[in-house]
């Protein structure tokens, strides 16, 4: 909750205005991205941070760190409720929702964590890893480690997709299912109760009941919060 605080005061802080300081722009394989590379920017600690577009090819080496029970069951920047045994972590740049390699270049253990959190602000660090992830990187007693970061993309069940925060069609999967008649069951009570035309695909052995589409990728987030309000909660985001 404090993570999410002191974001929000910054990102409010930078909407009314006042001296605007350095953008802190992404950098990777010793490339800096600027200002048409950002899908928004945000501030904190009196630095503005340039969240990119897209995650492709990003590759980071640098110090990671880990939080636990002092954040555990609070909001992160995300909406996701930080669970410290998940494999999760926060990263100032990257775009909510992006899964990575975390490398530790200490020891060659790795782990794959999705990005929900924004953060560390603490300087010299690129990462910060929840307990679970830090456990499997043998990183819990020292607290930090000097790690690889390499996106993977966007998860789709156990394989990833390269990600793409701009347009498409993108649905919300709503129920997953291996026989069909099911799904098909479900898609009429989904119909029938919330007057929501949703559509079923087959995809990797599963009959997937996705709502939309939504054009963009943030019109998805808004979306599926707003099924979740009705009652129908969204596993995940799928574009095809």
């Amino acid at each position: 909750m404090r993570r999410l605080a002191i974001l929000l005061l910054g990102l409010f802080v930078f909407s009314c205005g006042g001296s605007k300081p350095p953008v802190v722009y992404p950098v990777y394989r010793g490339k800096v991205y600027g200002k048409r590379h950002c899908k928004y920017t945000y501030r904190v600690n009196g630095k503005t941070y340039c969240v990119r577009k897209s995650a492709d090819g990003f590759v980071q080496v640098g110090i990671a760190s880990w939080y636990g029970p002092g954040f555990h069951g609070s909001r992160t920047a995300s909406g996701e409720i930080y669970n410290m045994y998940k494999l999760t972590a926060a990263h100032k740049t990257l775009p909510l929702g992006t899964y990575v390699k975390v490398i530790n270049l200490e020891n060659g253990r790795s782990v794959i964590v999705k990005i929900n959190d924004r953060g560390p602000f603490v300087p010299g660090r690129i990462i910060d890893l929840s307990y679970a992830a830090a456990k499997k990187l043998g990183m819990l007693k020292k607290g930090t480690a000097k790690v690889k970061i390499i996106a993977l993309g966007r998860r789709v069940d156990h394989t990833f997709k390269p990600v793409n925060y701009s347009y498409g069609k993108f649905y919300v999967q709503i129920g997953a299912f291996k026989n069909k008649l099911y799904a098909y069951r479900f898609r009429w009570h989904v119909y029938r109760k919330y007057g929501l035309k949703v559509r079923v695909v087959k995809l990797k052995g599963y009959y997937r009941v996705l709502a939309g589409p939504v054009k963009s990728y943030r019109g998805a987030l808004s979306f599926k919060e707003s099924l979740r309000k009705r009652g129908l909660k969204g596993s995940f985001i799928i574009r095809l």
